[in-house]
């Protein structure tokens, strides 16, 4: 029979309800029973493994669902912060026509994203950006206006250069193109 002290060198193992002394269980190692046996805290661990797995199965079959891994690489650059960050995204668009000409590009513009998408916009060279749109244009990129900006703004839609088209909303076009049709996010 085992006392009390003999069991504190030995050890005990929580076994079900009971506590059972390891000299009891010569053929069960103490690394067997702890990785066998479930206590509260492995099994929120172990939910959340399985928990986050699901998730990512599930986002991966979704995104597969969405993307065509044969087809161009589409992107949609998003701007939001006037002409600045324009300048960088229409580099960034040419760029990225010069390593894949086949990529497929759309460029929404929101809030101050708009700016360089109007007449006579001008980059920090002095240089008329409505040359440039026009040549990425030719090139299969697509450009789109925001009117809930254009009305926040009271800009009339003649304001905006022919080569963009305008959307309901810029926000709202971004997310369908990301998610509906498989576009890759980019806000330069």
């Amino acid at each position: 029979m085992l006392t009390s002290r003999k069991i504190e060198q030995v050890g005990m193992v929580r076994h079900g309800h009971a506590c059972v002394p390891w000299i009891n269980r010569p053929y069960v190692t103490r690394r067997q029973v702890m990785t066998t046996t479930t206590t509260p805290r492995r099994k929120v661990l172990l939910a959340s493994a399985a928990v986050g797995a699901a998730t990512f199965t599930a986002a991966a079959k979704a995104a597969e669902g969405r993307a065509d891994k044969d087809g161009p690489v589409k992107v949609v650059y998003h701007i939001t912060q006037g002409i600045p960050q324009a300048t960088r995204c229409l580099g960034n668009v040419r760029n990225h026509l010069a390593a894949d000409p086949t990529a497929k590009i759309a460029v929404v513009g929101n809030g101050a994203g708009i700016d360089f998408m109007l007449n006579g916009a001008k980059d920090a060279k002095g240089a008329e950006f409505a040359g440039n749109i026009g040549d990425l244009t030719s090139k299969g990129v697509s450009f789109r206006v925001c009117n809930n900006t254009l009305h926040n703004r009271n800009i009339p839609k003649t304001d905006v250069i022919l080569d963009a088209v305008v959307v309901p909303s810029g926000v709202a076009e971004a997310a369908n193109l990301q998610y509906r049709e498989g576009y890759a996010y980019i806000c330069p």
